[in-house]
């Protein structure tokens, strides 16, 4: 059974973005072992190669680490930069073009936190 990637965006993006959910969730920890090439390939029927550069994309930025004949492991401080690194795409992505259109469409602040506020079904 062939698990489902997004067509949208070039598949070992969604190899890095999945092993990242699942350390900003918590389901791999600082020093565990992630995943290998050929077991992403098997489960998504891929090829190892791709499955080697979502990994790689994650090891040059510091989220995995490998030891030598091992595999690759998650990195301390993965959690929190990942953390960190999502935050900012989150006001850049949301946030900031939120308010953006908010002020085009002569929207208060005031009125956009009642807004999320009414959203989330607080007083």
């Amino acid at each position: 059974m062939k698990h489902s990637l997004d067509d949208q965006k070039p598949i070992f993006m969604q190899i890095a973005e999945r092993i990242e959910d699942e350390i900003v969730r918590g389901v791999l920890k600082e020093g565990e072992q992630v995943p290998s090439t050929n077991q992403f390939a098997v489960y998504y029927q891929i090829n190892p190669a791709t499955a080697a550069k979502g990994i790689n994309l994650l090891v040059d930025q510091g989220i995995l680490f490998k030891r030598r004949g091992i595999g690759m492991f998650v990195a301390e401080g993965a959690k929190q930069g990942l953390l960190t690194k999502r935050k900012n795409l989150f006001f850049e992505e949301y946030i900031a073009s939120m308010l953006k259109e908010a002020e085009k469409l002569n929207i208060s602040k005031r009125d956009v936190i009642e807004m999320i506020e009414k959203f989330k079904g607080e007083e």
